[in-house]
């Protein structure tokens, strides 16, 4: 992730932009910030709750669940709001959007700038429009359909603290699955070099490529 803050280049990008009459009105301290394909772009783990358009590039957004399954949001391109729910809402613990290609957003506090977002009437017409789009989507929402390995996997991953897992029968009972399907999991997934065997019953996922 990289961060710009190259006037010349915010005011090109904003000039491009669908929303350029409505953001040139606005006194907001404005960065662009770029990102690459895999890479986080808005997650639970942000401690910084940030307003983002996608201008270039695009991304998928997916919440997953505490059994690891994985539920496909949508996929934002040019113009897709991102942190539209943030500016009402705490931060869901599930949703996550991920570069899909190399992406570059503008970008904006929303903390330092709540105030004057909730009384910009033109600003709040474009977030109704966006929440609207998402909630019809949500309503249409199937989880895509993945194996114990891949749960695991994502588990892991998005649920288990640095990665690491302790106690397979207490992950089997979230998992619905047995503890004896965990185990086996976890031991194929040792031999792939998936995972790493730091402790009784305690496994830690390994950098995945």
């Amino acid at each position: 992730m990289e961060r710009i803050f190259d006037e010349k280049k915010i005011a090109a990008c904003i000039a491009k932009s669908k929303y350029a009459s409505l953001l040139s009105t606005m006194d907001i301290d404005f960065y662009l910030i770029k990102y690459e394909k895999g890479e986080f772009v808005s997650s639970p783990f942000q401690t910084e709750p940030l307003f983002q358009i996608v201008e270039q590039g695009s991304i998928d957004i997916y919440i997953i669940r505490d059994d690891g399954t994985r539920y496909a949001l949508s996929n934002g391109t040019t113009d897709y709001f991102l942190g539209d729910m943030d500016i009402f809402y705490p931060r869901s613990g599930d949703v996550y959007a991920e570069a899909a290609e190399r992406l570059t957003c503008i970008a904006f506090s929303i903390e330092k700038n709540k105030k004057m977002l909730l009384s910009n009437n033109g600003f709040l017409a474009l977030i109704c429009s966006s929440l609207s789009v998402k909630i019809g989507t949500m309503t249409t929402l199937d989880a895509s359909p993945s194996s114990l390995s891949e749960r695991v996997i994502s588990y892991m991953k998005y649920k288990c603290n640095d990665g690491i897992l302790k106690g397979v029968e207490q992950a089997a009972f979230r998992l619905h699955c047995s503890a004896r399907q965990l185990q086996r999991v976890l031991n194929q997934s040792e031999s792939a070099g998936l995972v790493k065997k730091t402790g009784k019953g305690t496994y830690k996922l390994c950098e995945i490529e």
